[in-house]
């Protein structure tokens, strides 16, 4: 097949500057995102690893997931504020580190952080975005992490970190759930190739290291593509560097977490890479209650992965969830309208949710517990 890169950095359709009245969902949206995107692009985006087992049941699980209505409960004082590693969030919604936003709007991160900004929601800026990690802060007065992919050689992740720290990003979140990460199968068969309009620009000045030959009998997985994969001497190497938080990403086993939180680790991200990592994995919601048990009550705790509407959001906290990462929908929301979109999709995300607490009898976030959700062999 012959492989496909775009000629331009986003469809030749004009972005929306009016939202027509039947665009109101997240799923709206992605249905929308069609018009907007190269299909190659399109597929990329959509796409997840192996059969997408995972991907489908990041979606599924919210679905089986029930929430008990409550009466009579006061919630006229009600809001969505919380605390999280010492900072203030207006509600418990960030957007995820995702790489390469160029690929569907020609402003790539910065249109999506100026729409953060708009709605006051955390931000996290992809070492693979197509924007400077310092551009993308300019947009933000409010809360900004800094994703970090850990290169081959450390004095380039140390270079990295110095530029978040500089440019007053709040916190690191590593990614460790992804050390290979083949295209997905959806994307190889539409033969999409990153254009060099959307390449990973903060790392274009650094160089690869040689590579280690591979003998005659050695797996170019194990011996070699594993070879760059995040150790436990990574970490704690990685918490030397900086006086930031450290925020680990793509934890699904309640172990791991536990390790995690041993060796001083500030908070933890359930996740399985948007069903982009090991097909077959748990969704993130269905590993949250273990990890959120083994952790107490109290540790600070995340989760991405299949959150589509405000009530998949309750369902999250009530779970053991402190705040949640929204990924693709921001980026078909993106792709069809700029920061109009992702602006206005943050604002149903949260009145979605607000309209769930209520009608929930939660007026506050720290009144959603797993009390809130239906459990047959308990409801009596």
């Amino acid at each position: 097949m012959t492989q496909y890169t775009p000629n331009a950095p986003y469809s030749a359709r004009e972005k929306l500057r009016t939202l027509p009245p039947e665009l109101i969902s997240s799923a709206d949206y992605a249905r929308m995102a069609s018009a907007f995107i190269d299909l190659p692009t399109l597929e990329y985006i959509r796409g997840g690893s192996g059969k997408e087992l995972t991907l489908a049941r990041n979606n599924s699980a919210f679905d089986a997931i029930e929430i008990y209505p409550r009466l009579l409960r006061d919630c006229t004082q009600g809001h969505t504020r919380s605390q999280l590693l010492g900072h203030v969030f207006r509600h418990p919604i960030l957007l995820a580190p995702v790489a390469a936003q160029k690929l569907v709007h020609p402003e790539g991160e910065i249109a999506s952080a100026r729409a953060a900004e708009l709605l006051d929601t955390g931000f996290v800026c992809s070492t693979l975005a197509s924007t400077t990690l310092e551009s993308v802060a300019q947009e933000l007065s409010g809360n900004k992490w800094f994703q970090l992919y850990l290169q081959p050689k450390r004095e380039d992740s140390v270079k990295l970190i110095q530029r978040a720290q500089a440019a007053g990003y709040q916190a690191i979140v590593i990614t460790l759930d992804a050390p290979i990460q083949p295209l997905s199968q959806r994307a190889q068969r539409a033969g999409f190739v990153l254009p060099s309009f959307a390449a990973p620009i903060n790392l274009q000045h650094f160089t690869a290291p040689a590579q280690v030959a591979l003998r005659a009998d050695d797996s170019i997985i194990f011996q070699g593509m594993m070879r760059e994969a995040p150790s436990l001497a990574d970490i704690q190497w990685l918490q030397t560097q900086t006086q930031l938080p450290i925020i680990a990403k793509g934890v699904l086993h309640p172990d791991d977490a536990l390790q995690l939180k041993a060796i001083g680790i500030a908070a933890i991200i359930v996740s399985n890479h948007g069903g982009r990592s090991l097909d077959g994995a748990p969704a993130s919601i269905a590993a949250l209650p273990a990890i959120r048990a083994a952790l107490g009550k109290d540790f600070p705790l995340l989760i991405d992965g299949g959150i589509r509407t405000g009530s998949d959001i309750f369902k999250a906290l009530a779970l053991g969830a402190n705040a949640v990462l929204i990924g693709r929908p921001r980026v078909y929301a993106l792709a069809v309208a700029g920061t109009l979109g992702v602006a206005h999709l943050l604002k149903l995300l949260r009145d979605e949710l607000e309209t769930c607490m209520a009608l929930a009898g939660c007026a506050t976030l720290a009144d959603i517990n797993d009390a809130a959700i239906y459990q047959p062999a308990k409801a009596q």
